[in-house]
């Protein structure tokens, strides 16, 4: 039924389409082909490493995937999850990074950056709900600090969502599943008059989504999600102009991740939940433009991004542990205005070396980001409430010079700075800070020979600290002292690597990496504290081959084994929930029109959940199928989730908790997110 209170909206939309259908139609006949490209494309004699890859808008829509979050699985190695309810960012894995919601590993919409710095529930925070797959044309994606546009929180590496700006088609599309499971999408680009004689035209495209799923769990999900999307583009001459709003709101009831000896008690279903009041709302507004111009020796962009955010968000880790009479649930609120943008120049020079200069900029303005305990919902005690201002700025020159025809250099210098403004409820936490680092870089690469380059690469990177981190001097919960953290943390990697095309129609890369961390200072936002942590390290080999034989018959597999070290830790070595193995395989079968599959397989390994290495969790592989049927302009999809029902888990953490009558002091256990069970969907999609 909540569908259909959208209908007159999504009706609307459709009848602009048909108005302006008849003056568009020329537009659409004279416009250039799409051209799409891939993993499985060639990028010998462009990428800098082995590990820089791109995929397109058939590789995302063929995927079957669970939640919004799984689309980043399209990047090799990347392992999405999530731990409590559906409108959260999931969780990150990558390179033995366990990223929790997004620290270290950066995304963008087109040129807006999806994580926020300084966030209340936690550094880095990335949340992919507001992205609409369908608007996506393609997906660029880049691993550790060996790139000079790269800055804050991309030492793991990087990924870039580029929107179309005209779409191929229009889309009309309707899904329904187990557990409420409701999808509705309509989206089109509408042209504005005719193309004129030298190609300059203007178009409007539009996007209108809506979710809604309770899930499987014993506590109904309630998740609603609703994203707009509109893009005006122009093109004329050697220019073209964008200017994209978006919109994004969702609210939803969670279901947080339980004990592992509550289910093995039988006290309690894998599905089940111990908190029935946790639940979370957040909305994310923006606007962004986009100008370019090619020039006769290069090209000119420039872009900016202006956007409002809020979430509020209660959770329920530890239970009876902090507070025996009224319980841990806690609320963590989020509200900011965030702007910024880029400008950049390309300079062409000989045949195939280019040079290019940037400055970025970065500022959020953060009012009352608080921690609060909650009962119910309800606010019994503030923790701590700040007022935050964090800027930042970076300017990088870069350049892909050819010495002669089998060796390459990509030199980059990068430097950054950043200021720190907190005010808070406790003016001992207050104050500012102002830090700055530069970061040198450079790729080489050796070939092509026989259609293969190998490639080596060096770099310095870093990642900003949450801001009240940084001017902390006293603990909001206890009192005592602490230690505040440091503003930027200095990362370094090196990677070694081949990309072959030697056989005909296969892609394949290797990359051997390293990767060190100063420190890995993270600021807690369940605890309202700094926490600091040791220097890592991390090393490994990844393995990525694409086999595209025939245009009917793709077949992948990614690999990534690594190992992932705290150094001079008295407490042990390894890095909780950093994966050591994952691998994705998958194969997608069709043509055009008829029947079509793709079936994909994750896995990855168990991993270690304490620093001694005592405790590990359960590994996990999941199997997610579809079979569909194109004819015309409409398709008949079928997505089966899961299809072994294998009752994995999600993500596994162990600390302590305490449940009613257990000791005041509590006990250490594995607490466990469940993979969702066997889960059948099917759409229905109409082009026009």
């Amino acid at each position: 039924m909540k569908f259909f209170k959208l209908t007159p909206l999504f009706l609307l939309l459709h009848s602009i389409h048909l108005t302006a259908q008849e003056t568009s139609t020329s537009v659409v006949d004279e416009l250039d082909p799409l051209i799409v490209t891939g993993k499985a494309e060639s990028l010998i004699g462009t990428a800098g490493t082995a590990s820089k890859g791109q995929a397109n808008y058939e590789e995302l829509l063929e995927r079957p995937y669970l939640r919004r979050g799984e689309l980043l699985e399209v990047v090799p190695g990347v392992i999405i999850t999530q731990h409590s309810g559906d409108g959260k960012a999931n969780q990150y894995f990558v390179r033995g990074f366990n990223l929790d919601h997004g620290t270290d590993f950066s995304i963008w919409m087109d040129g807006q950056p999806v994580n926020f710095v300084t966030h209340a529930h936690g550094q880095g925070y990335a949340d992919l709900n507001p992205l609409i797959p369908e608007l996506v044309e393609s997906v660029d994606y880049w691993k550790g600090p060996f790139h000079g546009h790269l800055g804050d929180l991309s030492t793991a590496g990087a990924t870039r969502f580029n929107f179309f700006d005209t779409l191929p088609s229009g889309i009309a599309s309707l899904g329904v599943g187990q557990h409420n499971y409701l999808h509705g999408l309509l989206a089109d680009t509408i042209y504005l008059g005719e193309k004129s004689a030298n190609g300059d035209f203007s178009a409007l495209t539009y996007g209108l989504e809506y979710n809604y799923y309770d899930g499987p769990w014993q506590r109904e999900g309630n998740s609603q999600r609703m994203n707009g999307f509109l893009k005006y583009f122009r093109q004329a001459g050697q220019d073209d102009f964008s200017l994209t709003a978006m919109a994004y709101d969702a609210n939803w009831d969670s279901t947080d991740q339980i004990p592992k000896r509550l289910i093995d008690s039988g006290g309690i279903d894998r599905l089940g939940n111990i908190d029935n009041t946790v639940r979370g709302e957040s909305s994310r507004y923006s606007l962004m433009a986009d100008w370019n111009r090619d020039e006769a020796n290069g090209s000119t962009h420039v872009n900016g991004f202006i956007g409002t955010y809020d979430m509020d968000l209660f959770s329920n880790f530890t239970y009876f542990l902090n507070d025996p009479v009224n319980g841990d649930q806690f609320e963590q609120e989020d509200g900011r205005w965030f702007l910024g943008g880029e400008v950049r120049r390309e300079w062409e020079y000989g045949t195939e070396n280019t040079f290019t200069v940037g400055l970025q900029t970065r500022h959020d303005f953060m009012s009352g980001i608080g921690l609060y305990n909650t009962v119910g919902t309800v606010r019994t005690n503030t923790v701590r409430v700040d007022d935050v201002t964090q800027s930042s700025a970076g300017i990088y020159a870069m350049a892909d010079h050819r010495l002669n025809p089998w060796l390459r250099v990509q030199p980059a210098l990068r430097a950054d700075g950043f200021h720190f403004d907190v005010n808070s409820d406790n003016p001992l936490n207050s104050g500012t800070e102002t830090d700055g680092i530069v970061s040198p870089k450079l790729n080489v690469v050796f070939g092509p020979w026989n259609d293969t380059e190998i490639y080596a690469s060096a770099g310095l990177g870093f990642h900003s600290n949450d801001a009240r981190g940084v001017t902390i001097t006293t603990d909001p919960v206890t009192g005592l002292p602490v230690t505040a953290a440091d503003p930027l943390v200095r990362t370094f990697g090196y990677e070694l690597g081949v990309r072959t095309e030697a056989f005909e129609n296969i892609v394949s890369t290797v990359s051997l990496f390293y990767l060190h961390s100063d420190s890995e200072l993270l600021y807690v936002g369940d605890a309202g504290t700094a926490q600091p942590g040791p220097a890592t390290e991390r090393f490994g080999i990844e393995w990525a081959t694409y086999w595209r034989p025939n245009e009917w018959l793709t077949l992948d597999n990614e690999l990534t084994l690594s190992e992932a070290k705290l150094l001079n830790d008295p407490a042990g070595n390894e890095i909780p929930g950093a994966v050591p193995v994952t691998m994705n395989t998958g194969f997608t079968i069709g043509h055009d029109e008829g029947f079509y599959s793709s079936l994909r397989s994750r896995f990855f390994s168990s991993r270690p959940l304490i620093e001694d290495g005592s405790v590990d969790s359960r590994q996990s592989w999941q199997v997610n199928g579809r079979l569909g049927y194109r004819k015309d302009d409409w398709e008949l999809a079928l997505d089966v989730l899961n299809i072994l029902g294998r009752e994995d888990n999600d993500i596994e953490y162990f600390y302590t908790s305490r449940l009613p009558g257990e000791p005041l002091a509590g006990v250490d256990d594995i607490h466990l997110h469940p993979t969702e069970p066997r889960t059948f969907r099917v759409s229905l999609t109409k082009r026009f």
